[in-house]
């Protein structure tokens, strides 16, 4: 099969690679889309992979074309998307179902060879069947929609609350539209990026912020004119600035979730750090998106929001989709600051779905 293979940092091969074989409890999958996720782009234009080569690539989907011995729910043609964890299952974590933090997990892309591919192997346990309506290449959005109905149930969210998200790239939309579907009171938006912002007003936020603006907190008043500030808030970007900044909009005894992966050290001021005790808010993480039974309620979820249209996904989302036979292309993009503008997709198919 062809792969885009990495060899080293910025060493992202297009070749020729044996295809995988499933094992028992196995399926191969051809793989049709995959998403370009922000951890794969340190691991190519950087050194942050685990080994080379490797295949990296785990926001995909495909169609089941071979059953290994023992599979059972599966059979060839059917429409799945891939869940990547691979937990080990015996540790403390993994029998009390937080999957994620396993302490001896692999992960498909990652720590074994992934979807940038014409062909992956995954457990059977891993393969989310998802219904014929929906194209391949809104099954490649699955793991990030869950990754954000994850992120908002590490806090006691309830409907009718007031909430701001900060950073409106893709797991900022998805939390904005599972926080609409789910009941939020009202949805706030924080980003620099007027464009991202005027997208996030089209798929239903209540109010948008341009944190450009040196006076966009002035911009927070309630009806008496007072400091607005909300129960629930949760940081997508994984930016100093937004971190920091969830100190401050969070209301007294609301909560936080730092849904974003930091990229560099950040350090706060006493007077900062200060507002955790003064305020007596809640603040927590969110790794991943997985619970009991593996891989969880997020992916039977989001199956289901996306076959229904309560979770939205169209091509204003996207920002390209590249062959992948040009995959070295795409991340080269992702060097020039503000380029890529939307969810970059890798098409390792035959160009079904029409695209």
């Amino acid at each position: 099969m062809k792969a885009g293979v990495l060899h080293g940092k910025e060493q992202m091969v297009y070749e020729e690679v044996e295809t995988p074989v499933p094992g028992p409890g196995d399926v191969l999958v051809r793989v049709k889309y995959t998403g370009i996720c922000g951890s794969d782009i340190p691991r190519v234009n950087g050194e942050a992979a685990h080994y080379y080569p490797i295949i990296l690539g785990h926001e995909f989907s495909g169609e089941v074309v071979q059953v290994g011995e023992a599979v059972t729910s599966l059979r060839a043609g059917d429409r799945v998307a891939g869940a990547p964890l691979l937990p080990c299952m015996e540790c403390e974590s993994c029998k009390d179902g937080d999957y994620a933090l396993c302490n001896e997990y692999s992960f498909v892309g990652s720590r074994r060879n992934g979807s940038f591919a014409e062909y992956v192997v995954i457990p059977e346990k891993n393969a989310i069947r998802f219904d014929e309506s929906v194209p391949y290449w809104k099954g490649a959005f699955f793991e990030p929609i869950t990754v954000a109905l994850h992120g908002i149930r590490r806090l006691a969210f309830e409907p009718g609350s007031s909430v701001a998200v900060l950073g409106i790239g893709n797991i900022g939309f998805f939390t904005l539209q599972w926080l609409k579907a789910l009941g939020a009171g009202s949805v706030t938006v924080f980003d620099i990026n007027e464009e991202r912002l005027e997208l996030a007003r089209q798929f239903g936020a209540d109010q948008c912020i341009n944190t450009g603006d040196p006076d966009f907190l002035d911009r927070l008043k309630d009806e008496k004119g007072e400091p607005r500030r909300f129960d629930f808030v949760y940081e997508t970007a994984g930016n100093t600035a937004t971190i920091k900044l969830t100190f401050e909009l969070v209301k007294k005894k609301g909560a936080v979730c730092l849904i974003g992966t930091p990229t560099k050290e950040l350090t706060f001021s006493v007077h900062e750090w200060e507002a955790l005790n003064r305020k007596e808010f809640t603040l927590t993480g969110s790794w991943m998106s997985y619970s009991a039974s593996f891989p969880g309620e997020e992916w039977k979820e989001t199956a289901d929001a996306i076959r229904s249209g309560a979770i939205r996904i169209d091509e204003s989302l996207l920002f390209k989709v590249i062959p992948l036979q040009e995959i070295s292309d795409a991340f080269r993009m992702f060097k020039t600051p503000n380029t890529v503008r939307g969810k970059i997709l890798i098409d390792s198919g035959d160009g079904e779905d029409g695209r």
